[in-house]
């Protein structure tokens, strides 16, 4: 690759421009009453539509006032407590679960499948685990990143190319187009980390094609494993756990992005491809990387992690901004929703305990929920919180997939493996009830300005 040949000193010199002049002073947000992010002060979204694909409940409005509430998730209407009770009790009498398949015909068909129709949506989803000819050697292996996420996207917009439905604008094609990414997600991501892996890493290659009778998580973990083992146990995790993220509302960044380039017209692939590109920020899917960063920044200068009053003592530091990125951030606690709870924080909090038992690294979790005590109870001491303050679904999910042996470069394509799900619910959701263009408006605030020769200006 040739060296970039724009010196950095023009570089900076237009970075300092850019800097100035595109500075807007907070009070032109105040004057016009922008709520920066779409929040408001409180943390509230503004609102931009309506859905009936799920719910998420952190505070109540009593009254006047703003009363924080134990956080609540539902898909089309089902608690997710319920939905992992439900599956658990099937996984106890038969030693499986289909979690995942289950909650993915709840939130795309609007209802809890039967029997019968949890079958056949099985085996459509199976038929459809299938990549074109030679898919694999020329578009995945051909050019490796360590960037999975990338290497995601390129895969899903390649896939476009090899879709004769292309153009079709019916519902139950559009509808086809998202089920068959759904299956075959999960192969694009794995089989991107062998590519990076081996190419770039110099591990070893070994390509398996998933199995019809499979669960998701049960054909990640097959795929992904030298020696294509595994526990039914960590397989009913991972299925709980994609289940888990597979939803959150249609405010979130990547879901908000799906709706919009859907009003477009644009195609499924185009569509899912940019909430990918949204979902890879470290702000939004790229949030447990980050929490298993700062956790080894915590162990690296924390001598002993059984001891509690160390360990609060360096989160104090770290909302100071001394330590570790000086952002004055815990990654995994807080959000913009929840205020005393996180559900899906609850679940994966109860099988991240569950399954470092069964690893013989019980230490681990304790060092994390130490972290997670510490942290609660500081911020709201350094900071102006109205709602209260949780540790959110970042904070154990990373650990869980470490406990199961994903390398850290998977964590977000996992989760796009999970939210793809969600993102084709409120596609078609979009295409049913909405015929305009999503089309935000941006209040100008540039002064006008006189034209003047190019000899004439400093």
């Amino acid at each position: 690759m040739k060296k970039n040949t724009v010196p950095d000193e023009l570089l900076n010199k237009y970075s300092e421009l850019i800097n100035i002049n595109d500075r807007i002073p907070v009070e032109k947000y105040e004057r016009y009453d922008i709520k920066k992010g779409l929040r408001d002060k409180s943390g509230k979204g503004v609102l931009a539509g309506v859905t009936n694909i799920s719910r998420v409940t952190g505070v109540e409005e009593q009254g006047d006032k703003i009363v924080p509430v134990k956080g609540q998730l539902y898909y089309r209407g089902y608690d997710v407590h319920d939905l992992v009770d439900g599956a658990l009790k099937k996984l106890d009498s038969e030693k499986r679960t289909d979690i995942y398949e289950e909650a993915a015909f709840l939130l795309l068909m609007g209802k809890l499948p039967t029997a019968e129709q949890l079958s056949m949506f099985r085996k459509t989803l199976a038929q459809c685990m299938t990549l074109p000819r030679n898919f694999t050697r020329d578009v995945i292996m051909k050019a490796p990143s360590k960037d999975l996420m990338n290497s995601l996207t390129r895969s899903v917009l390649t896939l476009q190319s090899y879709d004769r439905t292309i153009g079709d604008q019916r519902l139950s094609v559009q509808l086809m187009q998202c089920i068959k990414l759904i299956s075959q997600i999960p192969m694009l991501a794995v089989y991107g980390y062998h590519a990076y892996n081996y190419s770039i890493n110099g591990g070893d290659m070994y390509i398996r094609r998933p199995k019809a009778e499979y669960t998701a998580g049960e054909n990640i973990l097959m795929m992904l494993r030298q020696d294509g083992k595994f526990q039914p146990f960590e397989a009913a995790v991972l299925d709980i756990a994609l289940m888990l993220h597979m939803e959150h509302g249609g405010g979130n960044n990547s879901t908000f992005t799906t709706r919009v380039v859907t009003s477009t017209g644009s195609d499924t692939y185009s569509t899912i491809a940019a909430s990918l590109c949204s979902l890879k920020g470290p702000k939004h899917g790229g949030a447990n990387i980050k929490v298993v960063e700062m956790m080894k920044n915590i162990r690296e200068n924390v001598s002993d992690i059984k001891d509690e009053d160390a360990i609060e003592a360096y989160i104090d530091k770290m909302l100071d901004g001394e330590v570790f990125d000086r952002k004055r951030l815990v990654y995994g606690i807080g959000h913009a929703v929840y205020s005393l709870s996180d559900p899906r924080a609850e679940i994966f909090k109860l099988y991240a305990e569950e399954l470092a038992k069964s690893k013989g690294r019980k230490d681990d979790f304790d060092f994390y929920r130490s972290v997670e005590n510490a942290a609660v109870k500081l911020i709201p001491q350094k900071r102006h919180i109205y709602k209260g303050v949780c540790c959110n679904v970042d904070l154990y999910s990373g650990l869980v997939y470490d406990l199961l042996g994903i390398p850290v470069e998977l964590f977000t394509p996992l989760f796009a493996t999970a939210r793809i799900v969600g993102w084709s619910a409120h596609r078609m959701e979009e295409i049913v009830n909405s015929d305009k263009i999503i089309r935000p408006a941006y209040q100008s605030v540039v002064d006008k300005a006189e034209y003047l020769p190019i000899d004439q200006r400093n």
